[in-house]
Formats: C-alpha cells, sequence, structure tokens
C-alpha cells in the first residue's frame, strides 16, 4: 500500500511539474512576439524600431524585439523577463503609458537594457553578426576593425547606439 502512494505522489508530482513547465513555455513564447512588445510599446520604441534596418532591409531579414531583448539562455530570459514585468507594470500604472512619459525615462531604460549587453557581452548581437562573415569589397579593413574592437573589451553597442531605436541623450 505504502508503495502505491509513493508511485502515486511521483505521477502527481511529474504530472504538476509538466504542466507548469508547458504553462510557463507557453507564457514565455507568447510575451516574446513582437505583437505583445508593440501593444505597449507601438507609438515609441516600436515605431523607431519600424523606422530601421533590422525591420525592413535589403536582404529582406526582420529582427524581432525579442531577437535583441531576450536572452536564448533559460536563467538569463527568466531574469529579464522578471525585470520586464516590471516595465509592463510601469506601462500599466501610467509611469511610461505616453511617449513623452517614455522619452523622459528613455536613458534610465536604456542605461539598463546597455548594462544587460555588457555583461553579456551584446550575445543578443553576436547570435546574428559573425565577425566572419563581415565582407565588404570596398572597405577591407571592417573585419579586422571589429575583431580588434571587440578584443579590447568593448561591445557592439558602444559604437553602434540608436541602430534599432533612436539613442537617448546621454
Amino acid at each position: 500500500m505504502k508503495k502505491k502512494i509513493v508511485l502515486l505522489w511521483l505521477i502527481v508530482g511529474i504530472a504538476v511539474g509538466a504542466i507548469g513547465l508547458g504553462t510557463m513555455k507557453f507564457a514565455l513564447s507568447s510575451t516574446n512576439t513582437n505583437e505583445f512588445c508593440l501593444s505597449c510599446h507601438l507609438p515609441d520604441a516600436g515605431k523607431e524600431w519600424m523606422e530601421s534596418k533590422h525591420y525592413s532591409n535589403e536582404y529582406g531579414v526582420r529582427v524581432g524585439c525579442s531577437d535583441c531583448h531576450m536572452p536564448k539562455e533559460l536563467v538569463p530570459g527568466l531574469m529579464r523577463k522578471m525585470r520586464a514585468s516590471g516595465e509592463v507594470f510601469a506601462h500599466i500604472t501610467g509611469t511610461i503609458n505616453t511617449p513623452e512619459k517614455f522619452e523622459a525615462r528613455r536613458l534610465k531604460l536604456a542605461e539598463r537594457e546597455w548594462a544587460r549587453m555588457r555583461a553579456n557581452g551584446a550575445q543578443e548581437c553576436k547570435n546574428c553578426h559573425f565577425m566572419d562573415t563581415i565582407n565588404n569589397p570596398e572597405k577591407e579593413f571592417l573585419r579586422d576593425f571589429h575583431v580588434g574592437v571587440l578584443e579590447s573589451g568593448q561591445i557592439c553597442i558602444d559604437c553602434h547606439k540608436g541602430l534599432a531605436h533612436k539613442a537617448p541623450e546621454e
């Protein structure tokens, strides 16, 4: 009898764990869509993104919000989601729910994102941009220049702020 109870609790635990993981995966993927992000950011950061090369370019590649703002790894991704829940709360409570309020907090929000990117070596940039594929016959120095800059400890945003969103006044 005791073995049956232990087995039953084990099965219940596995089922509850599987349901919990499935629910978490669904919630994470649902909130990683451009549509979700634009539901709050359309008048400010979303509009800027739609005017950038990350949205429309000659290669037909569209880089979405989560491609830059969500780490692919589970733990860093969950940590970013927790921080993003604060941003959602700020939008709902009216702290950044207008373009003017967003602009007033742009530098603080950008600095927080830059610090996150600095901590992981701008991994989200490197997920798409590969040093060995930089090839511009008119500017042959670019590849070596970028490799040298990255080896010196700088990251992509040290030079490339303002590509997908307007860079705030520092």
